[in-house]
């Protein structure tokens, strides 16, 4: 078995070297490396002959790769964490690599990918290594200040501080099935209290059920989510034809309806929702999942599309995840501001879709702060920097509707209606 808390050995893939991962997921042939040998001065002969035996072991001069590739014929920035080399440990030689890495492609104006995997930082040098994760932290957060997207693959093992700094802040995380991916080393958990870390709980599985991750992939299937991802993220957001209406429909006239009946009709269980649009109507769906934060609600969807030719970044309420049992609680409304953030931060239009028979009105959300976010949805909705476009599609009930309408633009689908209350 591997360490407590991890699948054992027979139900993970083989670790792949990063050399091997370069090879697997980017071009043949196009890998370029940026990275020049490292610097290291005042260590123990201890320590120096722990690195060289490293270096022998693994093939490589420190924990981490960096460079540029093209990927599906597209230019992008790598960072690439080696276990083989102190368990992908981060030293401070390593972090100027990174941080070299995460600017230059800041500078070139590259999207980012990053590969970890490691133990943490690097208990030979203690503190100053363990503080390196905030200058790592910083050039991410400026790679992503600039617009640029930041995505991540979190590998087996992913701890400690590599997992609390750029494991943690990508726009698109995805992790290896079967990985070990959380803050606390299940050794250490053990050295410190005495007792064994609860099986199940780090894992890559119990993180996308969390909302934490947005996908469980293998490393095979790595490259055709990055290309999906990438070709809606890198998209023009400026200058996109628009699509021509189809003849029928330009001439059709939408009849007046009762009230009523726009109602009962909203509510039948056969009229097409949230998933049969985007099925339909996009070129391009790359599906998220969750808050990042430890929160998930099927009642809402969220993913980056392409409508025609148009990037964006989709919130979508979706009848079939809301039911008696389990109406839209606030945990929704905290995934939909992150999707808030990311059209923020990456500049990409927001498409939110109203479908709802309402917010959930019990104790449980109350004490989830339910009006607050209502509330928080608003204010950002309404300041927010990129453009917005809100689709009434069916039901709107209360304020569970009203945080998705604030937008530049408001269309309603024939029999869409909006009600404080439930008619």
């Amino acid at each position: 078995d591997g360490p407590l808390g991890s699948p054992p050995m027979a139900d993970r893939p083989r670790r792949l070297t990063a050399r091997d991962l370069i090879a697997l997921v980017l071009d043949d042939g196009s890998w370029t490396s940026w990275d020049t040998p490292p610097v290291r001065s005042g260590i123990s002969e201890e320590y120096a002959a722990e690195l060289a035996e490293a270096a022998a072991r693994s093939g490589e001069d420190e924990s981490v790769l960096t460079g540029e590739a093209s990927l599906r014929g597209r230019r992008v920035a790598v960072l690439v964490s080696e276990f083989g080399f102190l368990a992908g440990s981060i030293g401070r030689a390593s972090a100027d690599r990174i941080v070299a890495g995460i600017e230059r492609a800041t500078d070139a104006g590259l999207p980012l990918v990053a590969a970890p995997v490691s133990g943490g930082t690097r208990m030979q040098e203690g503190t100053p290594a363990f503080v390196q994760m905030v200058r790592i932290s910083q050039a991410v957060a400026a790679h992503k200040a600039a617009g640029l997207p930041y995505l991540v693959y979190l590998r087996h093992p992913t701890t400690g501080g590599v997992m609390a700094s750029w494991g943690s802040l990508g726009h698109v995380t995805v992790a290896e099935p079967g990985a070990l991916v959380g803050f606390l080393g299940p050794r250490v958990y053990s050295a410190l209290y005495g007792k064994d870390f609860p099986e199940g709980v780090q894992t890559s599985e119990n993180l996308y059920a969390r909302g934490i991750v947005d996908g469980v992939v293998a490393p095979e299937e790595i490259a055709d989510i990055l290309d999906r991802a990438l070709t809606i993220l890198m998209a023009p957001r400026s200058g996109v034809p628009a699509l021509p209406l189809p003849a029928e429909l330009a001439e059709e006239q939408v009849p007046d309806v009762e009230t009523w009946d726009a109602v009962t009709r909203s509510r039948r269980a056969d009229r097409p929702g949230v998933r049969r649009l985007l099925k339909y109507a996009a070129s391009d769906v790359v599906p998220l999942n969750g808050t990042g934060q430890g929160e998930q609600d099927p009642g809402l969807l969220i993913a980056l599309a392409r409508f025609g030719q148009a990037p964006c970044v989709f919130l979508g309420q979706d009848r079939r995840g809301q039911t008696a049992d389990h109406p839209m609680g606030p945990q929704a409304l905290r995934e939909a501001r992150r999707g808030f953030r990311l059209a923020s931060e990456l500049g990409l239009p927001l498409v939110t879709v109203i479908d709802t028979q309402g917010a959930a009105l019990s104790p449980e959300a109350e004490n989830g702060g339910l009006a607050g976010e209502i509330a928080r949805c608003l204010a950002e909705l309404v300041s927010l920097p990129a453009p917005t476009l809100c689709l009434m599609l069916g039901e709107g009930n209360g304020g569970g509707a009203l945080a998705f309408l604030p937008a530049d633009r408001v269309v309603a689908a024939q029999h869409a209606w909006l009600s404080p209350l439930p008619p």
